[in-house]
């Protein structure tokens, strides 16, 4: 899938999951970025973009997010178009 349709689709549940339309996540973006993101949100995160996706994130790679560009980088690899 291309990154820009990765970016754009990922912004958007970012914006809904936080409630917030003025969020533009970037590859660098953080937890600590965004106020509201704590450990129950993230797990709200990480499910709304499983649906989102339509895949399951196993527990390593929950575990090896960093930033949002982890999370990009393992949807280019996961993600048919």
């Amino acid at each position: 899938m291309d990154i820009k349709i990765i970016k754009d689709r990922l912004n958007k549940v970012f914006q809904n999951v936080f409630n917030d339309d003025t969020i533009q996540v970037q590859e660098s973006t953080t937890a600590q970025d965004i106020e509201q993101w704590d450990s129950l949100m993230h797990i709200t995160l990480i499910v709304a973009v499983e649906k989102e996706f339509k895949i399951r994130l196993n527990t390593s790679e929950v575990g090896k997010l960093q930033n949002v560009g982890a999370l990009i980088k393992i949807l280019e690899e996961r993600v048919k178009d």
